[in-house]
C-alpha cells in the first residue's frame, strides 16, 4: 500500500475536486487506480489525465496566422 495514495491526497496534489477524481477512477482514466470496498487507491506517481473538455490547438502548418 506504500505505492498508493487515496483520493484526499490526490485532491491536494492535483488541485481538483474529490468528486472529479472519483469520476476519473470510475471511468478508468487513471492508470492503476484500484477500488477497495468504498475507497479508491491511486498509484503515487500516476499522472493527472488531460481534461477531455478542452481542445488542443494545432500549431503546425495548418495553423491560421
Amino acid at each position: 500500500m506504500l505505492d498508493y495514495i487515496f483520493v484526499q491526497q490526490t485532491v491536494e496534489k492535483w488541485r481538483i475536486s474529490r468528486r472529479r477524481i472519483q469520476k476519473l477512477c470510475e471511468e478508468n482514466r487513471i492508470d492503476g487506480a484500484v477500488r477497495f470496498v468504498h475507497v479508491w487507491a491511486i498509484p503515487k506517481y500516476a499522472e493527472k489525465p488531460a481534461d477531455a473538455r478542452k481542445k488542443k490547438i494545432d500549431k503546425g502548418e495548418n495553423y491560421a496566422k
